[in-house]
């Protein structure tokens, strides 16, 4: 069982980025629940990113209130937690923020070819690779105060989820909301 002193972790970056299988098995290594962002979109969210437009910051923010609600829920309950949310934007992460010191920031980060080539492959998902370059575009890198860490997607799914632990683990540090701020990079060696 989870004590007070578990992680609420989002795990952010553009679409493709490998936000849920990484999210899943992190939050399975610290034995928390996982909760898939794009599950808490509104449904006319998602039909608009099934017809190919990008999401506006007021088609988010219903979507960003049931992310921060469900980090609150965690919080509330005395448990941790791991949550998928793209957190494009400096502003949307502040928002989850704002719900506990606890929140720690995994940003995954790679290659927009390599990233483009997985979205390519990947069958059953409603974000099409063409909104790729808008949430590229949109992307605001975690900022050196930030509680958080970028974590590279450019090796294997394993590689990365071991990368994420490690930063998440070195970093988190609950009941002292100024230790472990800043992105530093983490790579595969």
């Amino acid at each position: 069982m989870p004590d007070r002193a578990s992680p609420l972790v989002v795990v952010t970056g553009v679409s493709g980025s490998g936000k849920s299988t990484v999210g899943r098995a992190l939050a399975g290594r610290l034995g928390v629940p996982y909760e898939e962002g794009d599950d808490l979109h509104p449904p006319e969210n998602i039909a608009k990113m099934e017809a190919g437009a990008p999401l506006t910051d007021r088609d988010r923010e219903p979507w960003l209130d049931r992310v921060a609600a469900w980090l609150g829920g965690r919080l509330q309950d005395g448990g941790g937690g791991v949550v998928a949310c793209s957190g494009l934007k400096r502003r949307y992460r502040d928002r989850l923020a704002a719900v506990s010191p606890r929140v720690f920031f995994v940003h995954l980060h790679g290659p927009v070819e390599l990233i483009a080539g997985r979205m390519a492959a990947r069958r059953g998902h409603f974000m099409p690779p063409a909104l790729l370059r808008s949430q590229v575009a949109a992307l605001e890198p975690l900022g050196p105060d930030e509680h958080g860490a970028v974590v590279s997607v450019e090796g294997t799914p394993e590689e990365t989820v071991a990368l994420a632990l490690r930063a998440v683990r070195q970093r988190h540090s609950p009941g002292a909301a100024g230790e472990g701020r800043g992105p530093g990079p983490e790579a595969p060696e």
